[in-house]
């Protein structure tokens, strides 16, 4: 893989727990909103939109069935190591939101949220 690949939730989805309400997963939410307010370093980024309903057979295929929950960004291999990344076989990926601002910052120059 030859760059970072970020997984999101596709906004407006149901849940069939919760009967006639609609959805946003607010994490995924977040980070749109960091790429769409920054459309050039976000074209740095293979960014996939996933829809909500499990299993998600491409984010398996890459990291396994344990670690489908999104947001995901899935390393390319040049990533530093020194990256808070956990590994499924030969990718690395990271699944917190906050890690993943902090490395779209590290990585692809996203400013900084403010603290």
């Amino acid at each position: 893989m030859t760059r970072d690949r970020l997984f999101i939730l596709k906004p407006d989805f149901a849940d069939p727990a919760y009967p006639g309400k609609r959805f946003y997963c607010w994490h995924c939410a977040l980070i749109e909103g960091v790429l769409a307010s920054f459309p050039d370093l976000a074209r740095r980024l293979d960014v996939e939109r996933v829809a909500w309903p499990r299993p998600r057979a491409d984010v398996i295929a890459l990291v396994g069935e344990d670690n489908q929950s999104l947001p995901l960004l899935v390393l390319a291999g040049d990533a530093e190591d020194t990256l808070p990344a956990r590994r499924y076989g030969h990718h690395r990926f990271i699944a917190d939101k906050d890690e993943i601002l902090r490395v779209l910052s590290l990585r692809h120059g996203f400013p900084e949220p403010h603290p």
